[in-house]
């Protein structure tokens, strides 16, 4: 079994702090430590991805399972444990995992990418306290901020994304939050293999208006594994929407400017976003703009902690911002049919600082239907096409397609 190297550490040390930190009986302690919840979560899926160019098709079906317990109070003060674990059914596993995810097991020769690898791992571990105005989490744990466009839990893959981290957050009325974390180790989505010592401290204020959410944040990044890299993003949100006498009035608007410092040195951009959107007789339509830039076509801006799944489409082309920067125009419309959510976007990319070479970067089409059975089941499944735009630009036609089953419990 591989583990999230210091997740047994948050273990080890939530235990100490809360037989330590507590001041309760043994009687108490017992009775927090057997009057908890347990909890887990399936999901089995099937993938497949169809590129053009010399990789033959990949299929891949996995099973991904999450098994937890969280104690009971005790003044405020409880536990938790979780193992996450991936596995390949039925030897459906045609793919290639991508950088130091890869394995003996599954390198087959001139597969595209599924980035599901076969892995054990104890996904959080954790020590928490809350208050109505104060709560704080120390151990291995996941961590979502707004939209997850900085900082999210990439929840789509089946080794989700969690910090080995101290977070803080403060609460002093219903319109005022204020988070803070310290990361210690960025646990990604490709085994532990893969996971990346940190210096990152994370800080986003929000307020509440009549009128939406406004929100100022600061992250700075800080490898912690030999090499130089440095990112620091300052930005502001607000988002909010007004009901109007026949629909629902939706609109975001978001700023960021960001430094990134390597050994090779400093380099500059932004970030913008502006969406507006109606919400009419049950169906949603967006229209929206985001803008990640560059510096001078050489570097584009970067959200290496963000769930990038969700962002400019669902086929992947663009988890990484090319240097050229990323613009894109995008419509969407969602509503509900047959007691499930139906979904069709349409995105155009480009470059923010193009040349003659590299300028069109393509478009796609998503599609999706999901739907919840009950309480503790559900189901869908979702398709991605792009279509390759300049041959500079690198990409290819893509098409990939999801079709899963969950239940929870």
């Amino acid at each position: 079994m591989t583990g999230k190297s210091n997740g047994l550490l948050g273990a080890a040390i939530a235990c100490a702090l809360f037989g330590s930190t507590v001041h309760a009986s043994m009687d108490d302690l017992t009775e927090a430590l057997t009057s908890g919840k347990a909890y887990g979560d399936l999901r089995l899926r099937y993938e497949t991805v169809d590129q053009d160019n010399a990789l033959s098709d990949a299929s891949g079906l996995t099973l991904r399972t999450r098994l937890g317990y969280k104690t009971g109070e005790i003044s405020g003060f409880s536990s938790t444990i979780e193992f996450e674990d991936s596995r390949t059914i039925a030897g459906v596993d045609e793919y290639e995992l991508p950088g130091p995810a890869r394995d003996a097991d599954y390198l087959v020769n001139n597969k595209s990418v599924i980035a599901d690898p076969e892995t054990t791992e104890l996904d959080q571990a954790f020590l928490q306290y809350s208050s109505d105005t104060f709560g704080a989490k120390f151990g291995s744990q996941v961590i979502t901020l707004d939209n997850h466009r900085y900082v999210g839990h990439v929840g789509w893959r089946q080794d989700r994304q969690t910090f080995d981290a101290a977070t803080l957050s403060f609460t002093p009325d219903d319109k005022v939050k204020i988070d803070f974390a310290y990361i210690t180790e960025r646990n990604r989505i490709f085994a532990a293999e893969a996971d990346i010592k940190a210096k990152d401290k994370l800080f986003n204020a929000s307020y509440k208006t009549p009128f939406g959410k406004a929100t100022l944040y600061g992250y700075f990044l800080s490898q912690d594994n030999g090499t130089k890299l440095d990112i620091d993003t300052r930005g502001a949100r607000f988002a909010g929407k007004q009901a109007l006498e026949d629909l629902d009035l939706l609109y975001t608007l978001e700023y960021a400017s960001q430094d990134r410092k390597n050994a090779s040195g400093k380099q500059d951009t932004d970030y913008k976003l502006l969406e507006l959107g109606a919400k009419v007789s049950g169906v949603t339509a967006k229209l929206g703009y985001e803008s990640l830039g560059s510096d001078g076509g050489s570097y584009g801006f970067s959200t290496p902690l963000a769930t990038g799944h969700k962002f400019n489409g669902w086929s992947d082309q663009f988890l990484g911002t090319p240097g050229v920067g990323l613009d894109d125009v995008y419509v969407s419309v969602s509503g509900k049919l047959a007691g499930g959510k139906w979904l069709l976007a349409y995105h155009d990319f480009s470059a923010s600082q193009g040349s003659a070479a590299v300028d069109d970067l393509g478009s796609e089409v998503d599609i999706l239907y999901a739907k919840k059975f009950g309480k503790n089941y559900s189901a869908g499944v979702k398709y991605a096409a792009y279509s390759a735009g300049d041959q500079a630009a690198g990409k290819v036609d893509t098409d990939k397609m999801w079709v899963w089953v969950g239940a929870k419990f």
